[in-house]
């Protein structure tokens, strides 16, 4: 999509979201929200860029475009859909009828082994993504090349997930549409989310960086770096960001207070314990091989 239509586009989203709820929307509104939909399938706009000094931002209009879809959308039932197109009369949704589940071709290059994994109307996923069952990716989110979506993962709304990362079983990754300056969450490219890890509220995972399985990290959630002795916690508008080639496991912290002290009381905790090195490469090797 070139910068004019692009411009072009976001303008007429603007000017839609602009109309008070409640308010009937005009005739062109839906297919504005498909021009958007189709837009993000093809990589050509995201709902959120890194700037060149690293840091995560909010496509303000390209949100506001996904919100307009559900506004303009009605619920209907939907047959039972895959991602390739195979329809089961057996099987219904009822959803709004502007984002469907999205129905991949083999050119897509996705591989998608059956069990139940769905991709929502909107989402971008790269050739080479390989999705284990049952997974769910949601509108606006972002796949990267390469990347492992593993057995009953979650990538949240507007999500952004680099190349080469393995989303292990049951890996959540959270989304934000609204408030629509609110950056997702951010898995950078070569990172390893472990088994049942949590990463919420716009945290930003760096690249190579390894989640251990279990670890949750949320806005609140205080970091403890053993390497660099020093603590990551999100400030202000800054959200909690776990540096590049880190390895992160779950920890404890002991209680204050003389009670908390005698009942030998402690805080779950992510801790680094250590940065990527040969060792730990080789200890993820296997995921070429998975791929």
């Amino acid at each position: 999509m070139t910068t004019a239509l692009q411009s072009s586009l976001a303008g007429r989203i603007e000017a839609l979201a602009a109309i008070p709820s409640g308010a009937a929307l005009p005739p062109d509104a839906e297919d504005v929200v498909a021009q958007l939909l189709g837009a993000l399938e093809r990589g050509e706009v995201r709902s959120a860029e890194r700037g060149s000094d690293g840091t995560w931002n909010a496509v303000t209009w390209v949100k506001r475009g996904i919100l307009l879809g559900f506004r303009v959308g009605r619920v209907v039932a939907m047959p039972g859909e895959g991602p390739g197109g195979d329809r089961d009369s057996h099987a219904a949704f009822f959803d709004k009828h502007t984002i469907p589940p999205r129905a991949l071709t083999l050119a897509d290059g996705v591989r998608v082994v059956p069990g139940g994994t769905s991709i929502r109307r909107g989402a971008y996923v790269a050739p080479g993504v390989v999705c284990m069952p049952p997974a769910f990716i949601n509108v606006g989110a972002y796949v990267g090349a390469g990347t492992m979506v593993d057995s009953h993962a979650l990538v949240g709304s507007c999500a952004q997930i680099g190349e080469r990362v393995h989303l292990s079983a049951a890996a959540q990754i959270g989304g934000v549409l609204e408030p629509v300056n609110a950056a997702p969450v951010v898995i950078e490219s070569d990172a390893i989310v472990g088994g049942n890890c949590g990463v919420y509220e716009g945290t930003i995972v760096r690249a190579r960086a390894v989640l251990g399985a279990g670890v949750v990290l949320t806005r609140g959630t205080p970091v403890f770096d053993l390497v660099r002795e020093r603590v990551y916690r999100a400030e202000g508008t800054r959200p909690l960001e776990i540096p590049e080639a880190a390895v992160v496991v779950p920890g404890a912290r002991a209680i204050r207070g003389d009670w908390a002290a005698a009942e030998g009381l402690a805080l779950q905790t992510p801790v680094i314990v250590k940065y990527r090195d040969e060792k730990t490469d080789l200890a993820t090797a296997l995921e070429q091989w998975l791929r």
